[in-house]
């Protein structure tokens, strides 16, 4: 009895260890859709293999479930990293955050109220990522210059590429060059509704055309029924569908109108001098809506100098110390916040991801806004924006 137990106990025992070994072979195959090479014919099976067929079952069923989950994975993410960067061939994938370094190309400079707050968030990211990031752009609103930037920073094969796309004609084709060297692409500010097309990772921002008619909207409920949209940089994708936007939004909400004013960015005076005239001409118009700081100041004294403040609703995309302290006084309904902070930070912690761990996000557009900001939240905001972050 004894003898006949033993024999029992090793042929138990070998059964087992066949069957364990049978499941991690099973285990380590891989999946078959990731099976691109020939394989061997299969071997005959053991005697051990053929003794327990119930254990290769369960841990078939276990290997077909996997791949399932895996596909699904590879189904959501194929959308943004197989189109946008399909081989790290511009640019060598740097795992080190040290040896990562990232080129920011804006269409804004570092000077304009705006656009040093992004500046502000993109140095931060750097340096909470521990990544080397060069900010640059043109010295005006010059797609030409804004292209060969781009060029440059392909040819210089960074791990990274950060860029605003207030023309997909003029920059597209510099764009599409790094997606083609392989250098993973973020953009931000202006461009979500090309960014996909152009093969760029995901769009760091707001929906320029939705932000346009929630303000008209807002403007509409305050009764304004005939509006002027000042336009700093026409010709901007970004900046004529918020004026497009506005006029749609105002229409809905009560039948008003509104034309677009264009202004000189770099010229706030003249700006002033071109609003007054308009409002003079027009003495109808009871509402005007800014694109910036930058067309916002010069409004606003227009308004003042004219003694129009309460007559004419003003309102802004965009905050500035100036433009917070005219909402807190009543002098101005509110502003439109796209977060640019967010615009500037977020991208530089995305493409650190993605160099490192190879992440990226489902979201074609990652919204930074709108939100309003009103006199109820102005006084909060005000203290930030005189940090630089907001």
């Amino acid at each position: 009895m004894k003898k006949h137990l033993q024999t029992f106990a090793i042929a138990f025992f070998g059964v087992i260890a066949a069957m364990i070994v049978v499941a991690c072979t099973q285990v380590a195959t891989p999946p078959p859709a990731a099976q691109t090479q020939a394989q061997p014919p299969a071997a005959a099976p053991t005697t051990a293999q053929q003794a327990q067929p119930a254990a290769p079952t369960a841990a078939q069923q276990a290997q077909s479930a996997a791949p399932t989950a895996v596909q699904k994975a590879q189904t959501a993410v194929q959308p943004t990293t197989a189109t946008a960067a399909p081989a790290q061939s511009g640019a060598a994938q740097a795992t080190n955050r040290g040896d990562i370094r990232i080129v920011v190309v804006s269409h804004g400079q570092a000077s304009d109220p705006f656009w040093s707050v992004v500046k502000n968030g993109v140095d931060q990211a750097s340096k909470d990522m521990g990544v080397k990031v060069e900010y640059q752009s043109p010295t005006k609103f010059d797609m030409v210059e804004m292209a060969r930037l781009i060029d440059a920073a392909v040819a210089s094969k960074p791990n990274g590429l950060v860029v605003s796309i207030p023309d997909a004609k003029a920059l597209g084709p510099s764009i599409q060059k790094a997606v083609q060297a392989g250098i993973p692409v973020i953009s931000m500010n202006s461009g979500s509704d090309v960014a996909k097309g152009l093969g760029i990772l995901t769009h760091v921002g707001q929906t320029e055309y939705e932000a346009g008619v929630g303000g008209g909207q807002a403007m509409g409920k305050a009764g304004v029924k005939k509006a002027i949209c000042i336009n700093q940089e026409v010709g901007n994708a970004g900046l004529d569908a918020r004026c497009k936007g506005f006029a749609d939004g105002l229409k809905a909400a009560g039948g008003g109108t509104s034309e677009v004013l264009a202004v000189d960015l770099a010229n706030p005076t003249e700006s002033q001098q071109r609003i007054s005239a308009k409002l003079t001409s027009s003495p109808d118009i009871d509402g005007v809506l800014a694109l910036g700081p930058t067309g916002a100041t010069p409004a606003l004294k227009a308004l003042q100098a004219g003694n129009m403040i309460g007559k004419v609703k003003l309102a802004t995309f965009d905050l500035s110390p100036d433009v917070l302290t005219a909402i807190q006084n009543g002098d101005m309904l509110f502003a439109i916040d796209q977060q640019q902070y967010l615009q500037g930070y977020l991208p530089i912690v995305l493409l650190t991801l993605y160099n490192t761990n190879l992440n990226t996000i489902a979201n074609d557009v990652l919204m930074t806004g709108p939100g309003l900001v009103t006199k109820d939240n102005a006084a909060r905001v005000q203290a930030l924006s005189k940090a630089g972050t907001r």
